[in-house]
Formats: structure tokens, sequence, C-alpha cells
């Protein structure tokens, strides 16, 4: 785990972070629901061997970041945070990697203002403006009452399980889940599916990168992200024997991947 050694004050919420300096192009990791900046530990120290300014960070509500009282999480405010802090260290067109939640905010802030950043790398994630079948559409809006019904205690292992295939990976999400409130994880939840926007029209105007767990059964992921990629015309990185959190089922396998992507990426 790194040292968030670093405080970027929010309406309504304390962001933690750190930057590992370097003098490539900068990657700003952005994790997944209910899981915190750990989940990047190995690929952002190997980034930074490589020579990458790295910026990891606990979105707020999660890990070492803070919600004030009675505040609830949204999906607009977390797209804010990360705006917020590439400003805050005055990043000109980094490099986004996003898991899952961390995907959806990524993929927003491009969406809206491309000029943010210099590539996206999506781990993981639904494709935020991918089509959806009327089956995907009905299985969207019951996900969270559905999970509402699972008792709070049972939840962290079900996420879990659902989310990671190795046993340490199991263990290790499965203690991140139980730091969050099961209330608060339904907003986070809720908050995810409000970036799905459907538009047959939009494509990605920045270098794209696509990394997928060959295991991955959450949501609709595993068949939107090759559909993405093919619409995109750009490979799939699928990691063999991952699931869902692939950056923990296969850490060394999904920092090739992702060295390999940036690689590929003209320098800022």
């Amino acid at each position: 785990m790194l040292n968030l050694n670093r405080t970027l004050v929010r309406p309504d919420a304390t962001v933690r972070f750190t930057m590992l300096d370097g003098d490539r192009r900068a990657v700003v990791l952005i994790h997944g629901a209910g899981m915190d900046h750990s989940m990047f530990t190995a690929q952002a120290l190997a980034l930074h061997r490589a020579g990458h300014p790295v910026v990891a960070f606990d979105q707020r509500g999660h890990g070492n970041s803070r919600l004030d009282p009675g505040i609830r999480f949204t999906g607009q405010a977390a797209l804010d945070d990360l705006a917020a802090l590439l400003d805050h260290l005055g990043l000109d067109r980094p490099a986004l990697v996003g898991h899952s939640l961390g995907g959806n905010v990524a993929q927003e802030l491009v969406r809206r203002d491309p000029g943010r950043a210099g590539a996206l790398v999506v781990a993981d994630s639904t494709w935020n403006a991918g089509p959806l079948s009327r089956g995907e559409r009905i299985a969207l809006r019951l996900a969270a009452p559905a999970l509402a019904l699972i008792p709070a205690a049972r939840l962290p292992g079900m996420l879990a399980r659902a989310s990671a295939v190795t046993p340490g990976a199991v263990a290790t999400t499965e203690a991140m889940f139980a730091r969050m409130p099961k209330r608060s994880f339904l907003e986070v939840w809720r908050a995810t599916v409000a970036f799905v926007d459907p538009d047959p029209d939009y494509r990605v105007p920045v270098p794209l990168g696509l990394i997928r767990g060959e295991l991955d059964r959450t949501g609709n992921i595993a068949t939107a992200m090759p559909e993405w990629a093919r619409v995109e015309g750009v490979g799939e990185h699928i990691v063999a024997g991952a699931g869902h959190v692939v950056t923990l089922d296969a850490p060394e396998a999904t920092t090739t991947a992702l060295l390999d992507l940036l690689a590929s990426v003209p320098h800022a």
C-alpha cells in the first residue's frame, strides 16, 4: 500500500492522494467501487520504475478519503474530484487508468472534456456509451434493489467472490469491501450505473486501451468490452485466469499490459 501523504479538500469531502515523480507521461490511477488505491499498488510501483509520474488516490468515501457527515456519494462529485485533482497537480493530458467505477469516471471525464487526457485505459469496466439490450437495461435497474436484500454481514464476501478469483485477491478484496457500510456501497453502485449513457455515434477522442480479466463475469463487461474494442478499432488485452479485479488476480500480467499500452501512446 502506498502512503497517501497529501490531502485535497473538496466541497463535502477530503481526498487523500500521493504522487510519485517521473519524467514521462503522468498516469492517474482511479480505483473501482468499494475498493481503494491499494488495488493498483503493484502497477503504481512498476510505472514509477519505468519513469512515469504516478498519481494514486482514494475516491471520496473510499479508503482514507472521507465524506462529510450526511453527504452521499454521487457520480458528479467523483467526476469533479478527479478534475480538481488534475488541476491541483497541474497535470497536462495525463493517461487516465480506471478500473470498474474508476473506468466509468475516466470515460465520462474524457467524454465531457477531451483535452483533459492524453490517453484512456479502462480495465474491467462497462462501456458508458455502448448499446444496452432490453435485458441489460432491466438488470441495471434491478441490481441495486437486489443488493439491498443481501444482509450487510454477507455482502463483502459475496462481492469479493464475484469480483476476484485467486484466494489472496478474494481475501484482499473482501477486506476492502468490508470497510464501506452497505448503505454507502449502494450509493456508489447507483452512481456507477448512472454513468451508462448509450450514444451509438460517440468515439473516444484520445488513444484508448482496454484490459479485461478472462474470467470477469460482472455486469455486461464480458460482452460490452469486446464490442467496444471492435467499434473503436483497438485491441483488447485479455488477462488469462483473472476475474474482475484483474490488478490483484494477475498483477504482473496486468502491469505488462498497462506498460505496453502506455508505450504505444505518443509522448506528451
